[in-house]
């Protein structure tokens, strides 16, 4: 190597290097930001109250909000099965997609190390059907691609219907937070209109075809079907007495999503909580943890140990018939 390529190289290890320094520290100033507040508005909290309104949700109530959940969990898969067919795998059917997407989010999340551990699971699964890391690569690409689209775009509905929940969690003004809200939503339309047509991103080594702006509306569509099925869940599982409207629940929700995904901890644990506490608002908050506690139950903790186990039995079906081919 030349001494300006080397230079090059050098500069371009020293820039990554510092933007990973710099992303590691913003996720842990949101976790330590978010912790304090929730160790503060859990000082005030009686916890038998709130597993007596555990014990008093309406199983029905319970019930629907699981299928909700699984709603979600089943949209999903669509990211996976969008993200294949814009690599031209067309090849790879449904239940891959569907095994690759339920097994990787729900560990990755519940581990916390998304972007490491997501595409490694990925990766075992469709290495066995001939993709290679380059096309694993650009599936997980296209699946975030999916996942920003619908949160940017919920997002943005959430903040023009409901400014001021979002005002406890940002200090910004009902009015700020609706340009923002246009903004996103502006932003996003000209992305659609960008892609007309099918573009390649990347280089010519390595292309990364982006989908058509009908896959990248249907992306969106999926996208806010799934992020509104989980904030459904929340929703129903809130009981009456603290009358909050819709509106709000998904607009909170989505960026307590968002801060818990940026904070890097399982399952955004901690960030997640103090900020749908703090955005909800409200002096009776003992409702609302009870809702977060079941939901927390329901979305993260069983599909985990569900995705475990498929995962597992998965590995050792493949293990045992390549000792079998042996």
């Amino acid at each position: 190597m030349n001494a300006p390529k080397a230079v090059a190289a050098t500069r371009s290890l020293g820039k990554n290097v510092k933007l990973k320094g710099l992303g590691i520290v913003v996720s842990i100033a949101i976790t330590a930001i978010a912790i304090f507040a929730l160790t503060h508005t859990l000082k005030s909290i009686d916890l038998k109250q709130v597993f007596v309104v555990v014990r008093q949700t309406d199983i029905s109530l319970i019930a629907l909000a699981a299928v909700l959940v699984v709603v979600s969990y089943v949209s999903l898969t669509f990211y996976d099965l969008l993200a294949l067919r814009t690599i031209g795998r067309t090849d790879i059917p449904y239940r891959i997609a569907a095994l690759a997407s339920f097994t990787s989010y729900p560990i990755a999340h519940g581990i916390g190390a998304v972007s490491l551990i997501s595409p490694v699971i990925r990766y075992r699964i469709y290495s066995f059907h001939g993709l290679s890391a380059f096309n694993v690569a650009n599936i997980c690409f296209l699946t975030g691609l999916t996942y920003w689209l619908g949160n940017l775009t919920a997002l943005g509905i959430g903040l023009f219907c409901a400014p001021d929940a979002m005002s406890l969690i940002d200090f910004l003004s009902p009015d700020v937070n609706q340009c923002i809200a246009f903004a996103l939503l502006l932003g996003i339309g000209s992305f659609l209109i960008w892609c007309r047509s099918p573009r390649d991103i990347g280089t010519t080594r390595w292309p990364v075809r982006l989908p058509s702006a009908p896959l990248v509306l249907l992306q969106i569509i999926i996208g806010l079907f799934e992020l509104g099925s989980a904030a459904l869940a929340m929703y129903v599982l809130i009981p009456a007495g603290p009358n909050i409207g819709i509106f709000p629940v998904v607009a909170v929700f989505i960026a307590a999503t968002l801060l818990g995904f940026a904070s890097h901890t399982p399952a955004g644990i901690g960030v997640f909580d103090a900020m749908f506490l703090i955005g909800l608002g409200g002096t009776d908050k003992e409702p609302l943890v009870a809702a977060l506690l079941m939901f927390r139950v329901m979305y993260h903790f069983l599909p985990f140990i569900c995705a475990l186990c498929v995962f597992g039995v998965v590995e050792g079906w493949r293990g045992l018939r390549q000792r079998q081919k042996t």
